[in-house]
């Protein structure tokens, strides 16, 4: 199956996270299919705490692709504040 997740970087004590589609078989840093955007828990200034391509997530929905619950809640708030 076909899961849209994060996955993590950044330094020690400052998560960093990408947000991927990746085969559920994979490891949570291993091998990806598409980088669709980011996730910065510990923004600060005008720094963007979520950057996320939309129209992408939409077609991997299409295709059968399963959101992690920490991705549908991003999703939800990006595309909330797009359509606002």
């Amino acid at each position: 199956m076909v899961k849209i997740r994060l996955t993590r970087g950044g330094a020690k004590k400052r998560p960093f996270y990408h947000i991927i589609v990746t085969d559920s078989r994979s490891a949570r840093d291993g091998r990806n299919i598409e980088r669709l955007g980011y996730y910065n828990p510990v923004a600060a200034g005008n720094d963007k705490r979520v950057e996320l391509d939309v129209e992408r997530v939409k077609y991997w929905l299409g295709q059968g692709a399963q959101l992690t619950e920490k991705v549908a809640s991003l999703y939800k708030q990006v595309s909330k504040a797009a359509s606002a």
